[in-house]
């Protein structure tokens, strides 16, 4: 998986530039600047019965990239969660203090996509027997987690890890942690939509969109069409 250290927005920033300096000229990639997609967010339509999923796989920005392209899924929202500090910035979160963990919260339709459906792609686009990792990204912050808000998404969550432990498609144990909903604190605006908003940047063209291109091709029945 591509994943690069994430310790502070600072860090990214200064990697992101640095990228671009060794790749494009920054007037060029100002020029050449795709369209940008706001994916955040999609109205609900009158009479709509929505559900909730909170999941956490590492660097959010990923995440909600990635959930924000499947059909049934109305909003995305970077978060905080799982933790003991109320309203926590991301830098304290950084801190490995909160108890909180980087996650998404996803607003979907259930008669179109099914809470088995977004335990499929949440398992499949991060590496789940890693504790407190992905990738080169070390904390407790980026740890693998459900966050179940009814004893029907527990009893699937669980259901769904035990198959995937038992087929052996993974050579260690999933560590996922399936815990009941505690909290979710939305994250700053400058983390919500981020991919759709800053795909010229480094980190969005050499860790998420490679990340991005693989889910589009697996799950390509299940994506919103533009």
């Amino acid at each position: 998986m591509l994943t690069l250290n994430k310790t502070g927005t600072m860090q990214k920033i200064l990697f992101s530039s640095l990228l671009a300096m060794l790749t494009l000229a920054g007037c060029a990639q100002t020029k050449n600047k795709k369209e940008q997609k706001n994916m955040s967010t999609t109205t609900i339509p009158d009479g709509v019965k929505t559900d909730t999923a909170d999941f956490g796989s590492g660097c959010f920005w990923c995440t909600e990239a990635i959930f924000q392209r499947l059909k049934g899924v109305y909003s995305v929202r970077s978060g905080y969660g799982g933790g003991h500090v109320e309203n926590p910035s991301y830098e304290q979160v950084c801190d490995k203090t909160t108890g909180h963990a980087e996650i998404v919260r996803i607003v979907y339709n259930p008669a179109e996509i099914s809470f088995d459906e977004l335990l499929e792609v949440f398992w499949k686009t991060h590496d789940p027997t890693t504790l407190n990792q992905q990738g080169a990204d070390k904390g407790p912050q980026y740890r693998s987690v459900i966050f179940y808000h009814s004893e029907e998404q527990k009893i699937k969550a669980e259901k769904y890890k035990a198959e995937l432990d038992k087929s052996g498609a993974w050579d260690k144990p999933i560590v996922t942690a399936i815990e009941p909903y505690k909290n979710y604190y939305p994250a700053e605006l400058y983390h919500q939509n981020y991919y759709n908003d800053n795909q010229n940047q480094g980190y969005c063209r050499y860790v998420i969109q490679p990340k991005l291109e693989k889910f589009e091709k697996v799950f390509k029945d299940k994506l919103k069409k533009n």
